[in-house]
């Protein structure tokens, strides 16, 4: 018989409770919410209320509960590292928010401490389960589009923070809320582990804090296209959140509509040269294009349910870890290329 995963969330903020609780609570054959771990008694009150589990404001007494058997550290960024690395002491297994750290560094600790204590460590980069996403991969895998000569990513938009995310000292800023899940998702593109990266990072009046609200970043692999990346705050008009330009077509997607339009080789003569310009004209052909359209439903829990599937398959059935440390450790080490040109916005 086949017994859900006993889960203790640590950390009852933004995506604690609406990623991690929400979803967790939708998979009840899968997952049970047994303990919650936070230092605000109305979040503990509020979880005891709605999954009937063990609350602890103590970080030690949490991971002394027997019956947990996976912690998702759901806690701030700059937190991440020591906390996960006392969960697996604990022996526990561990999902980790992203960012995963704040520099490879970092996890290169939390690989050791999972390889010792012989425990399960993956990360939520569940943006690699977007629908939107996921059908953009599938379209590029077709190569109906052709050869990818770039890809713009951009998560823009307008307003201004004064929560913790806008402050240096808690790991805070775009680069790393919004950016490790276009960087991370740009990544299952191409295997250059030391693409050539391009970075300009400022903080605007935008932040309250110090951190980082506008980043501008051009990463060039040397087996894979041409990645232009912009995350920011301060767009106060819609852009397309992805847009490939190839050698058949292109696509367009703002998350909820995706269209792709693209022509067939076969439909057109060979490509010839010459070096004659008939009636000192531009060349010029008529193109038979195919265009398709997809409506995209959001996914209510961001993709987090995906994450959970597989992890439950390695968990339970022994399938391999579908989000490794090592995949993520490749998206660190390209933010601390970013803060390495911008010393300013260097993890503290």
């Amino acid at each position: 018989m086949r017994y859900p995963i006993q889960v203790g969330i640590l950390g009852l903020g933004r995506s604690g409770w609406d990623i991690h609780a929400r979803t967790l609570a939708q998979m009840g054959e899968q997952y049970r919410i047994t303990a919650v771990c936070d230092p605000v008694q109305a979040r503990l009150d509020e979880a005891h209320q709605k999954f009937n589990c063990h609350t602890y404001p103590n970080l030690e007494k949490f991971l002394m509960d027997d019956q947990v058997e996976l912690v998702v550290v759901a806690s701030p960024s700059h937190l991440h590292k020591d906390n996960t690395i006392q969960a697996l002491q604990a022996g526990k297994h561990v999902l980790v928010e992203k960012p995963m750290a704040l520099s490879t560094a970092e996890v290169d600790e939390m690989i050791a401490a999972a390889h010792t204590a012989g425990r399960v460590l993956t990360v939520n980069q569940n943006t690699r389960y977007h629908p939107d996403l996921l059908l953009i991969r599938g379209v590029i895998d077709s190569g109906v589009l052709g050869q990818i000569v770039e890809m713009r990513l951009t998560n823009a938009s307008f307003g201004r923070r004064w929560d913790w995310q806008t402050l240096k000292t808690y790991g805070g800023g775009i680069l790393n809320n919004n950016g490790a899940h276009l960087i991370d998702w740009m990544l299952q593109f191409f295997d250059d582990p030391d693409p050539r990266v391009f970075c300009h990072m400022q903080t605007t009046p935008l932040y309250a804090g110090d951190a980082e609200s506008h980043v501008k970043l051009v990463v060039r692999p040397s087996d894979g296209p041409l990645v232009d990346i912009e995350l920011t705050h301060a767009c106060a008009y819609p852009q397309p959140h992805c847009l490939i330009m190839a050698t058949q077509g292109s696509l367009v997607s703002d998350r909820r509509l995706v269209r792709w339009k693209y022509y067939l080789p076969q439909d057109l003569p060979p490509l010839q040269l010459d070096t004659e310009v008939a009636n000192r004209q531009y060349n010029s052909e008529e193109i038979p294009w195919h265009e398709e359209t997809r409506q995209v439903e959001p996914d209510p829990t961001w993709g987090a349910r995906g994450v959970y599937e597989d992890l439950y398959r390695t968990l339970r059935d022994g399938a391999p870890l579908a989000i490794t440390p090592a995949s993520v450790r490749r998206q660190i080490a390209l933010i601390e290329k970013c803060r390495s040109q911008n010393p300013n916005f260097a993890a503290q």
